[in-house]
């Protein structure tokens, strides 16, 4: 008698697929990045709202896989020396840690707080409303002192 292909047994749970952040199990897609299910949901981005509603979007672009592949490095995300340069040590801490990843960061590095270059107080980088260019970073509250015109843009 000839050997059958192994199957599942009968009765046994039929393995369903699931958006590996938020559980959902319609509309997936797998990430390029990782191929990691996850919800095809990126067109209902609201272009310009920042609006962190959307898994794919989420992962695709605040997390250290995403920019990993994004940006061609080569090996792993989570020993990339090139990730790690190009970001500030608040900003990699939180795209290797934030709940838009699929797996974290092991030991994330110790950073000093970000400190504003106009009055020196620490503040996230993470909230934004910051402001860099030739000034330095300047806090949400130093930058719309320097850049009044732009409140509430």
């Amino acid at each position: 008698m000839a050997q059958s292909k192994s199957r599942k047994p009968k009765g046994a749970p039929k393995e369903q697929k699931a958006c590996g952040l938020c559980g959902k199990r319609t509309k997936l897609v797998r990430t390029e990045c990782c191929g990691q299910w996850i919800c095809d949901d990126e067109d209902n981005y609201v272009l310009f709202s920042y609006a962190q509603t959307s898994c794919y979007r989420n992962h695709r672009r605040y997390t250290l896989c995403g920019s990993h592949f994004a940006e061609g490095h080569e090996g792993h995300w989570q020993t990339c020396g090139l990730c790690r340069e190009d970001s500030r040590p608040e900003m990699y801490v939180w795209y290797g840690t934030n709940d838009f990843n699929f797996e974290k960061l092991k030991n994330p590095p110790a950073f000093e707080p970000t400190r504003c270059d106009g009055c020196g107080n620490a503040f996230s980088l993470v909230a934004g409303g910051y402001s860099e260019g030739p000034s330095g970073l300047l806090c949400p509250a130093c930058a719309e002192k320097r850049f009044p015109h732009l409140k509430g843009q």
